[in-house]
């Protein structure tokens, strides 16, 4: 699991450097510099986002699994969520408060399973992200159009790969 998962990173990473390369090709052939300088702080502000938002998440299912916190439903069956999704007709209300109850986490767990969310990747992305928009903005280079293209290109070409990776590591073989 942990190789496909370095394998994927890598393709994510590959195919953004491809997409990146194509965007300034088409940027600084065909239009001026100011766009090619917006395609660029835009994508990789995007990608820094993208992969700091990554990085966090995956400290955060680590810390969670490390820690046994792991939100699972498997006394109830898929009739029985259909049927009763919210619970409203079970027997054992009284037994599930007490549950909450003994397993309701201090204060000191839920910021340590936050903290990851609030990561510094995290916010010197999205700092990086406001600050490439005000300097474009500031030095009147800022073209909306090619600035918020290049902010979707990003998100979108991760999704493609993932997709394009879940269909080629989930086939099953046919014997």
């Amino acid at each position: 699991m942990k190789m496909m998962m370095k394998t994927i990173d890598w393709n994510m990473l590959r195919g953004l450097l491809i997409i990146d390369g194509l965007l300034i090709f088409v940027s600084a052939t065909f239009f001026s510099m100011s766009t090619l300088l917006n395609t660029q702080i835009g994508f990789l502000s995007a990608t820094l986002v993208i992969f700091a938002s990554i990085k966090s998440y995956k400290h955060m299912v680590n810390t969670r699994v490390e820690n046994e916190i792991i939100a699972m439903d498997i006394d109830k069956d898929i009739v029985d969520k259909l049927d009763d999704p919210y619970d409203l007709y079970s027997e054992d209300i009284e037994e599930e408060k007490q549950h909450f109850k003994t397993n309701s986490r201090s204060l000191s767990k839920v910021v340590k399973d936050t903290k990851p969310t609030l990561s510094i990747y995290r916010i010197g992305a999205y700092l990086l992200l406001v600050l490439g928009f005000l300097y474009l903005s500031h030095h009147d280079f800022l073209q909306l159009p090619a600035y918020l293209l290049s902010l979707g290109l990003s998100p979108l070409t991760i999704v493609v790969l993932l997709i394009y990776n879940k269909a080629v590591y989930s086939e099953d073989v046919v014997e």
